[in-house]
């Protein structure tokens, strides 16, 4: 077997979007032969960064929005379920609290990402299915317990989102990102052949396996193909 291909990806459970390409890669890590690396970061120091502008900021771009995570929900067969108030969710709240919280939760790892996975989704539930805070400590707290975190885990990693280091670690993802070129999330980066190559977005996963030599066997590749 050849030697396993890296891809990083960078996302921010502020993004319904990256919750979708977070699905999928962690279903592919499983089929494709991949070393994938959850990368936690700030999506506003992106924007930010980047000159970009959100989505939701554009009324046209909002309203179609709204009507694709519906389509892409069932299609992933991923929760999503917009908040009642999206701007104040994503804008006025934001994440970077969140974010800090899964970058400490990273940061205690022993080996893989196991809780990194585990937390963030639980995060994207809260946010994107249950129309529910993630800013607070109760609520990152709260999210960490349903991920499996023991009570001395959830002390720990609240004790280092607060932390310089953490912080730190976090700005250098969110640079990280920027300098490889990006302008929103979800962010895949491929390297081949000591290269790194972008894929930007949750629809790309077919020109992605492609350009690693896999195949794309749809949202669900462990899901038994109907026979015609």
């Amino acid at each position: 077997m050849s030697s396993r291909k890296v891809i990083e990806l960078f996302f921010d459970v502020v993004s319904p979007y990256s919750w979708l390409a977070f699905e999928v890669m962690c279903r592919y890590r499983k089929v494709w032969n991949i070393e994938l690396r959850l990368r936690p970061t700030f999506l506003g120091g992106v924007m930010q960064g980047s000159g970009n502008k959100p989505p939701g900021l554009v009324p046209n771009k909002f309203l179609y929005m709204g009507k694709d995570l519906n389509r892409l929900s069932e299609y992933f067969n991923v929760p999503l379920k917009p908040p009642a108030d999206v701007p104040e969710a994503m804008f006025k709240k934001g994440s970077l609290n969140a974010m800090r919280f899964v970058t400490a939760v990273q940061e205690m790892e022993d080996s893989g990402d196991e809780r990194v996975e585990r937390v963030s989704r639980e995060l994207w539930r809260r946010i994107w299915y249950e129309d529910r805070d993630i800013t607070e400590p109760a609520s990152l707290s709260e999210a960490a317990m349903k991920a499996g975190l023991s009570d001395s885990e959830i002390k720990r990693a609240l004790e280092l989102c607060n932390s310089q280091e953490i912080k730190e670690k976090l700005k250098s993802a969110t640079e990280e990102a920027l300098d490889y070129g990006a302008f929103g999330f979800p962010l895949v980066v491929c390297h081949l052949n000591g290269k790194p190559e972008l894929f930007f977005g949750s629809d790309r996963f077919e020109l992605l396996a492609h350009c690693i030599g896999e195949k794309w066997l749809g949202p669900l590749p462990e899901k038994p193909t109907a026979k015609l």
